[in-house]
């Protein structure tokens, strides 16, 4: 069974934490415990076994709000999130060195700051997403000046990986299939529009009468315009993500083909997000779910939990769980700061925790150092009230920005 404990915020309008693990720090419990002060939540919070400190709302906490949405839970990567799809090849048709499989994909989807040389995704894909863009620009002309060459950028970074913890990883389930599972979010533009509607929350804060226990947990309220706004704005950069991670797996299969022996997808293919909103209905109401680092887990909805550069991944199915607001968890998730796992480890100890992953083994990756992260074979265990494991998987390979 799965853990769950509830912290009862201590405040005039306070409502439960429910939390399901017992690795919780006092920092990030503080910082729950002013989110749960806000007077809109409907019901409770959850807390997911990957929780950690996050800028603005902790990271792993499903936020359910009625006509309200906080921009900073969101978050300024909207829509990041995890796409995985099985070959029918199994590991041993893979080549011994697996160097050119790398570069190849590595030449394919830029990573890190780089972008396209010229548009790759298709017109059917662009022209409605571009439609929407300039209704949403043409209502807040400030966007373009955030983004440089604004209109060019977002659509050249469309099959981009980018930077941090996002990554392309070839693995190997229990049964020695190969998947291929990618990280990665809205890229720039999505950065700018949560940044834009996240400042634009605070100034706004100052002039609504109404307690805010941190500026980061400013909000718009339903019925204003600039409600309606980011509801649009951010359903838009969550599309944007989406696609963002199907155009880069097109990219990785027209990379990976020639080097391969002839293969074909199976059905099992996933593609859903983490750090989101959308409207769903939660005891009684039509609530906006905030999942700030988490996943939805509806009842038999696959998902995807992957652990670090160095451990399993998890192919899941949801239960359904009413109290975790039909969520689990988004990964391990970090037990130190980039700063502080620079501080503590080096590029041997990389070298280390990596064997026998072809991956960058640089200085520059080192705070991404499997040490860094929760132990992912604990946090599922703290998670079985929420979802069951469907398939094991196991990195061959990653890609990191």
């Amino acid at each position: 069974m799965g853990i769950q404990k509830i912290l009862n915020a201590k405040a005039e309008y306070g409502v439960p934490v429910k939390i399901f693990t017992n690795d919780i720090d006092e920092e990030t419990l503080h910082q729950l415990r002013k989110m749960a002060q806000l007077q809109f939540i409907h019901s409770h919070i959850a807390v997911m076994p990957d929780v950690h400190l996050g800028k603005g709302a902790t990271v792993g906490s499903v936020i359910p709000t009625k006509n309200a949405i906080i921009p900073a839970a969101v978050g300024v990567d909207i829509g990041c999130g995890m796409n995985a799809l099985r070959l029918n090849l199994k590991g041993s048709q893979l080549p011994d060195h697996l160097g050119a499989l790398r570069n190849a994909i590595e030449r394919k989807v830029p990573v890190g700051f780089e972008m396209h040389q010229q548009i790759r995704a298709k017109a059917s894909t662009l022209s409605p997403l571009e439609k929407r863009l300039k209704i949403i620009t043409d209502k807040h002309p400030g966007l373009r000046r955030m983004l440089r060459n604004f209109d060019l950028t977002w659509q050249k970074q469309i099959g981009t990986l980018g930077g941090g913890n996002h990554f392309i990883e070839l693995c190997l389930d229990e049964s020695d299939f190969v998947w291929i599972m990618l990280h990665s979010g809205s890229r720039g533009l999505g950065n700018v529009i949560g940044t834009y509607f996240i400042e634009r929350a605070k100034k706004e804060a100052q002039h609504r009468f109404g307690h805010v226990p941190d500026q980061d947990l400013s909000y718009f309220t339903q019925g204003s315009a600039s409600f309606d706004d980011y509801v649009e704005a951010v359903l838009w950069a969550q599309e944007y993500a989406f696609e963002n991670r199907r155009e880069m797996m097109r990219l990785i299969l027209e990379a990976i083909r020639p080097l391969l022996p002839n293969f074909q997808m199976t059905k099992e293919a996933i593609n859903c997000h983490h750090n989101y909103v959308q409207q769903e209905w939660h005891y009684g109401e039509q609530v906006f779910v905030t999942r700030k680092g988490a996943i939805r887990a509806e009842v038999d909805e696959l998902g995807i939990i992957p652990g670090s550069m160095g451990a399993k991944s998890y192919i899941v199915r949801g239960k359904g769980n009413p109290e975790s607001f039909c969520s689990c968890s988004h990964g391990a998730g970090r037990k130190m700061s980039r700063t502080k796992a620079r501080q503590l480890f080096n590029q041997q100890d990389l070298i280390l925790q990596t064997q026998g992953v072809e991956c960058r083994k640089d200085k520059h990756v080192v705070d991404e150092i499997p040490a860094a992260y929760k132990d992912i074979d604990q946090v599922m265990a703290y998670q079985t009230d929420l979802i069951e494991i469907v398939h094991t998987l196991k990195q061959v390979m990653c890609i990191k920005g």
